[in-house]
């Protein structure tokens, strides 16, 4: 079994019921998306404050910390308390986090909804990465996968309001994770990769959102060679995920799509071929 840091199960409903008033003045129940702050602290020192859904805020917080390396095994945290009376998440680690200020003092406001922030020198380390040049993805998957993405019951169908993220082994959905910023779903996905013990060799990633450089950076640090969305990109998204060796997907719905880069990864079916 792998490493798991004591844990709270602090879940809170995804959705709220309120009364709104229609086109024709009748009042109507309507479910809207949760939005809850939630203060990160690491050893009692504050990090940030994440604007959540707070559906899965022990893995959201462990996944904030893994892609802003502030820790770097998950065995170097001891224990995540949610505590929604104070809308705070306390991490204590089980040895010192060296450098934290000076990762602290170097952080970039990204494109996130929300403003995602990047800690430290992670464009850096994204050179570093190695994904699996041996991994591949064949259209008929991606095909399944997107229609695996359209049926899966979402927060999204409900209330709107939110972003999905998708962590998939071929065409089976493993998590899908939905928050109010999309940077919120990728570390919530990250930090329960840790807490099962999953590598991401052999897995795609898919994600409601744009495809930026927090997106390409988090999806590398994951060791997943395969980006999918059914949204467009940015350049620095581009540009990183050509040096990062990653296969980007964009646009992706129905049977449309467009591959940007990593080809050499995606089998194009026969037909498509021909």
């Amino acid at each position: 079994m792998p490493y798991r840091p004591q844990l709270t199960q602090a879940a809170r409903p995804a959705t709220i019921t309120i009364p709104a008033v229609n086109e024709l003045g009748e009042s109507v129940p309507t479910q809207i998306a949760g939005e809850h702050p939630l203060t990160l602290y690491l050893d009692k020192r504050e990090i940030v404050t994440l604007m959540t859904l707070g559906g899965a805020p022990e893995a959201l917080a462990i996944g904030y910390l893994r892609n802003q390396r502030l820790v770097e095994r998950l065995e170097d945290i001891a224990a995540v308390q949610v505590d929604w009376e104070t809308d705070s998440a306390a991490v204590t680690t089980t040895r010192t986090v060296g450098d934290i200020q000076q990762r602290l003092g170097k952080r970039t406001v990204t494109t996130g909804c929300g403003q995602g922030t990047v800690f430290g020198d992670l464009l850096e380390d994204l050179d570093r990465i190695a994904l699996p040049p041996a991994a591949r993805l064949d259209e008929g998957t991606l095909h399944a996968l997107l229609d695996a993405v359209r049926h899966h019951e979402s927060i999204y169908k409900q209330a709107g309001a939110v972003h999905g993220c998708a962590l998939a082994r071929g065409a089976e959905i493993l998590m899908f994770v939905e928050d109010v910023g999309r940077h919120n779903a990728v570390d919530a996905i990250a930090g329960q990769m840790w807490l099962d013990g999953l590598e991401g060799g052999d897995k795609v990633f898919y994600t409601t959102g744009r495809l930026t450089s927090e997106m390409v950076i988090k999806t590398a640090q994951m060791g997943i060679p395969f980006l999918v969305s059914r949204s467009g990109l940015t350049q620095m998204g581009y540009d990183l995920a050509r040096r990062s060796g990653m296969t980007m997907i964009g646009r992706a719905q129905g049977r449309h799509f467009l591959l940007f880069t990593g080809a050499e990864r995606f089998l194009r079916s026969a037909a498509a071929s021909a």
